[in-house]
């Protein structure tokens, strides 16, 4: 097919000012953000797969910005300073998705988070509990709210879950469809006259004087600059880059009738999530179980994890509820020894905006514009 390409094709349709490898969360706002700065500068988004092929879409879609647990384990790597501004940026980052797409778009229901504990994490619970004052002050400016996590107990027996005897409540957790988060990030890149081609996988990134030639399946293209937003898969064209993959197991249960459970969950210091969605329980995580077989850009599941998943079902989230599995599936994240995102230009006209955390839904928009207005800077 490669050896069919037209004239006009050639001439017309493979080059522009930007290219943005990767149409997920980060590369459509960036390429939102730069055609919003100059409607004149041409954007062409490059995704390998027919959809989006990192997490994108295959997330469980929590609009989070960080468990108390978590939160304990972040200040330990990025001190008190740090964790306020990367909270801040995750805050910031979940108001700019509300802001640009609305609500409805995303299907944004604030039914809150919560996090369990049994009897056995006593000290991790304890822990948390006395942390919870520390939180909220730490994000009072930044929430414009107090109190926004609280011991909770009285809410188990409503929910239904079994063998818990601690949970807290962050009343601003939400939760939203990245289904349709992203078809309206895509309308909305469309309508700014962003082009975007998928069925293109990239192969090779050349440097040239002035240009880049990006060298894919479906022929060569040319631009200005280029943008890498692919999270995860960053290391096949950017070896360097300290980034490191974090399969994701997911499964979705059959409609149960007169559901329970209303909001969103983590377990055992976040490895562990789950939530209600068209009268289902989604459940992801364990990957903890075997962090080195999850530390894949290969889709698919394991019998450990899986394992790990449904007895979670059965003994915790719905012990005494017949459930049925409907659907199972994987999504790629991104992670690294610092938390926060890598923004740069990695090599002359060659940038990236990768390392979500696990943290996509909370600051894949702000990363995005971030990394747009640097490209379109450099212009």
């Amino acid at each position: 097919m490669l050896q069919n390409l037209s004239y006009w094709e050639k001439k017309n349709l493979f080059h522009a000012d930007v290219i943005i490898i990767g149409s997920g969360i980060v590369g459509l706002n960036a390429a939102i953000t730069i055609k919003s700065i100059n409607p004149k500068t041409s954007v062409l988004v490059l995704e390998r797969g027919f959809l989006p092929s990192g997490a994108s879409t295959k997330n469980a879609g929590f609009a989070c910005f960080g468990s108390i647990s978590e939160l304990i384990e972040q200040e330990k790597l990025t001190g008190t300073d740090g964790l306020h501004q990367l909270i801040s940026k995750r805050w910031k980052g979940l108001l700019k998705l509300r802001d640009l797409l609305g609500d409805e778009c995303i299907s944004f229901q604030n039914n809150g988070g919560f996090e369990l504990f049994k009897p056995e994490q006593g000290d991790l619970s304890n822990e948390c509990v006395a942390k919870l004052s520390h939180f909220n002050a730490l994000i009072e400016d930044i929430v414009l709210q107090k109190n926004t996590y609280s011991l909770t107990n009285p809410k188990i027996n409503s929910f239904g879950f079994k063998g818990i005897n601690v949970l807290i409540e962050n009343n601003l957790e939400a939760q939203i469809d990245p289904g349709m988060m992203m078809k309206a990030l895509l309308a909305k890149a469309l309508a700014l006259g962003v082009q975007v081609y998928t069925n293109c996988k990239v192969e090779e990134i050349v440097q040239e004087n002035n240009s880049v030639l990006i060298k894919t399946s479906q022929g060569d293209f040319k631009c200005k600059k280029v943008l890498l937003a692919t999270n995860a898969f960053v290391n096949e064209l950017l070896p360097d880059v300290a980034v490191f993959p974090g399969r994701g197991q997911v499964i979705i249960t059959k409609p149960i009738p007169n559901l329970k459970i209303k909001g969103t969950f983590h377990y055992n210091k976040g490895y562990y999530y789950f939530r209600n969605i068209d009268d289902r329980i989604l459940l992801g995580g364990g990957r903890n179980l075997d962090f080195k077989a999850e530390e894949t850009t290969e889709f698919g599941e394991t019998e450990l994890v899986q394992k790990a998943l449904i007895n979670l079902l059965e003994e915790v989230i719905l012990p005494e509820t017949d459930f049925e599995i409907e659907q199972k599936w994987s999504g790629i994240m991104a992670f690294g020894s610092q938390l926060a995102p890598i923004i740069e230009e990695v090599k002359p006209n060659v940038f990236c905006a990768v390392r979500c955390n696990g943290m996509g839904i909370a600051i894949g928009s702000q990363t995005g514009q971030e990394a747009g207005e640097m490209v379109s800077s450099s212009l």
